[in-house]
């Protein structure tokens, strides 16, 4: 009879422990699908080198946020202008400018 005590106890020990696996990896696959989870800001020396290589292509500003690995591109610099527009810049390994877009809120306004 303990035998069965026993058999039993690791049984549902088991199966409470799979149920753990299971939800915690439907937490990861989700937590992974998010795009902010996923970013990953720029760091040192190349910071630097990002942002100055993104202010001159802007002709000023404020880096208002970076990401290593953008799908665009390697780097991406966000540039906020004087006048409330944020210019992504999209810069490659050695930091050359490959596009630059300009986010304007009356752009949507346009029609």
């Amino acid at each position: 009879m303990l035998g069965t005590m026993d058999t039993k106890r690791k049984i549902m020990i088991s199966a409470a422990a799979a149920g753990v696996l299971v939800v915690g990896g439907a937490g990861t696959a989700l937590a992974g699908s998010d795009d902010d989870a996923t970013e990953r800001p720029i760091g040192g020396a190349s910071l630097e080198q990002a942002e100055d290589a993104a202010l001159l292509e802007t002709g000023g500003g404020e880096v208002s946020g970076t990401e290593v690995g953008d799908e665009e591109s390697y780097y991406e610099v966000e540039v906020t202008l004087d006048d409330g527009s944020q210019v992504d810049v999209q810069l490659d390994r050695d930091f050359q400018v490959v596009s630059s877009e300009t986010d304007r809120e009356d752009d949507a306004s346009d029609d």
